[in-house]
């Protein structure tokens, strides 16, 4: 189950060269429309490079749209990134949002819930940016599954470019996008593939439940009947 579902995922944010040789114009207007900020409501000095404190940003709609709108545009305004060598190492390239070591390089940290259990974080740096994604886990069964499946994501990280192999703590899973991974793909394939994650793990959770009760209801019914 999970190999197909995974199979599925690749093909969303796998980059194709001919179609951008081919199809130039559409291509470049959808970059272009990649950013919908108003400049007269929106202005790039409210930013804040020192504050490293996540901003929250709880949703009180209890539907899941209003929530994915929300992470999609964020991460589509926040996936702003270019080529930059390290500051204190001479001829280093690494992700700034991971070493931490210039706060100048950092954007603040901006936290997307849903609710208590349900939410998203995502840090901003001038090369790089990371995105934790914790999942609703309401029981103990839901628990025991969300770590099977991230875990069997995790331990084939090499397959998921983006994937990051250890999520950060208090989350379930993580992804980091580097400057190097929008050069090579579509930054709006690049939105679709973790938005689409986050609405299939819900339903494959759920689906995996409901497999596991109907199960156990069999199991137990004919156990029962020795007796």
């Amino acid at each position: 189950m999970f190999r197909h579902r995974i199979q599925n995922w690749e093909h969303l944010w796998a980059s194709n060269g001919d179609e951008m040789q081919t199809n130039t114009p559409q291509y470049a207007l959808n970059l272009f429309n990649l950013i919908p900020l108003d400049t007269k409501k929106h202005s790039w000095n409210s930013l804040e490079f020192s504050d490293t404190r996540p901003k929250s940003l709880m949703l009180k709609s209890g539907t899941l749209k209003p929530y994915l709108t929300a992470v999609r545009r964020t991460l589509t305004a926040a996936m702003c990134l270019e080529n930059f060598s390290s500051q204190i190492v001479e001829k280093h390239n690494k992700p700034e949002v991971e070493v931490r070591a210039s706060k100048e390089l950092l954007l603040t940290p901006i936290l997307i819930s849903r609710n208590d259990k349900e939410k998203v974080l995502i840090e901003s740096s001038i090369n790089s940016m990371r995105i934790s994604i914790a999942v609703k886990q309401a029981d103990d069964l839901e628990k025991i599954l969300c770590h099977n499946f991230t875990r069997f994501m995790t331990m084939r990280a090499e397959h998921f470019m983006i994937l990051r192999r250890k999520p950060i703590e208090g989350f379930d899973i993580s992804f980091l996008i580097t400057n190097i991974h929008v050069e090579q793909m579509y930054k709006h394939k690049i939105v679709d593939f973790v938005i689409h994650f986050m609405e299939e793990i819900d339903r494959e959770i759920s689906e995996m439940k409901l497999s596991v009760n109907a199960r156990a209801r069999i199991c137990a019914e004919e156990f029962l009947k020795r007796f």
